[in-house]
């Protein structure tokens, strides 16, 4: 007995997706390359042929956001290119493969059996149902897992750094490990050292905006500006009270630039000042005696030249003798005179 099955009619047909890709791509993918993907899977199971130009203008999009979007899906291995054209790779066989590389240490029902105590295990629970709505990927566990055995952070730095991401719309894992690396360079292990790191990052954000508004940028600091700014006040230890002083030398200056402020704040650390008191002092100091020396220089009419350079000094003292008594004012000084000391 032959048994025969009708074709659907293609206003009957569906394209399924799995729901790793709602678990693992959809929240940070760009909505334009949802839309490159799902029409490629689309195209995929007819067995289309489809050019870049053409799906450009099917979907409406600019040419060079297609071209960015199969990009950003080869990078993510969902799909390989090859002489003809592209594969779409099966994205549960990418997860599977993902869970039991080498790299992972147990899956997620070993994890919580061999969790250092029940409150990782309650840690990593709280990620699932705060941050996956209880519907984690199970590579997450591993790469949880590997996080707390690579950066030492204890739980609950590890839900902050989740949370951190969630909150910057970025639960995506090369942000999270990007974020995980820039905290374990700071030696963050414990809350209390995260709560640290906030509370100077939160004061060094402060600084920023205020040295913005007193130059009236009316800009956001450059990340070169940023760089220099971290150093004055993480590095050298000062505050805005110190820098603020440094700013007020600048408003002579024509040309203003961060470098010439991070000459003048340079200076003082090399100097070891801590305190605008030292630093005053120091300023009030050097002002004096500059005042001084012009006083001493109006006084006497000297004025401090640069001394001019001579190789043949016989010439030089043959030619600019002067008598003794001329310099003690007991004798006319002779514009034509060429007489020698001690003559």
């Amino acid at each position: 007995m032959k048994l025969e099955q009708n074709d659907v009619p293609f206003i009957f047909s569906t394209t399924s997706l799995p729901d790793v890709f709602f678990t693992e791509y959809l929240s940070y993918a760009d909505g334009n390359y949802i839309k490159i993907y799902l029409y490629m899977v689309f195209l995929a199971k007819y067995g289309k042929d489809i050019k870049v130009n053409d799906l450009a203008k099917k979907l409406q999009l600019p040419f060079k956001t297609i071209q960015d979007g199969i990009k950003f899906w080869e990078d993510q291995k969902v799909i390989t290119k090859k002489n003809t054209g592209y594969v779409l790779n099966n994205l549960q066989e990418i997860e599977l493969h993902r869970l039991y590389t080498p790299k992972v240490t147990s899956s997620p029902e070993d994890l919580a059996k061999t969790a250092k105590n029940q409150y990782r295990s309650k840690a990593i629970e709280n990620i699932n149902n705060e941050f996956f709505q209880g519907i984690m990927s199970p590579s997450w566990y591993s790469d949880i897992d590997l996080w707390f055995k690579k950066y030492k952070f204890d739980e609950e730095v590890m839900i902050a750094l989740f949370r951190y991401c969630f909150n910057h719309s970025a639960l995506h894992r090369n942000y999270i490990q990007t974020v995980a690396e820039g905290w374990s360079q700071s030696k963050i292990k414990t809350f209390n050292d995260l709560e640290i790191y906030f509370e100077k990052q939160e004061k060094l954000k402060t600084i920023e905006n205020t040295i913005s508004k007193k130059l009236n940028l009316n800009r956001q600091l450059s990340q070169y500006e940023i760089g220099y700014v971290s150093k004055w006040n993480l590095d050298y230890g000062f505050n805005f009270d110190i820098i603020e002083i440094a700013l007020k030398k600048t408003t002579s200056k024509a040309n203003f630039s961060f470098d010439y402020l991070d000459k003048i704040l340079t200076d003082w650390h090399e100097r070891n000042f801590k305190t605008p008191t030292e630093i005053n002092s120091y300023l009030l100091e050097s002002k004096n005696k500059t005042q001084n020396i012009k006083k001493l220089e109006k006084q006497t009419g000297y004025t401090n030249y640069e001394q001019r350079n001579f190789s043949n000094w016989d010439n030089f003292y043959i030619n600019n003798t002067v008598d003794l008594n001329i310099l003690n004012g007991t004798k006319p000084l002779n514009k034509n005179s060429t007489e020698k000391l001690g003559q």
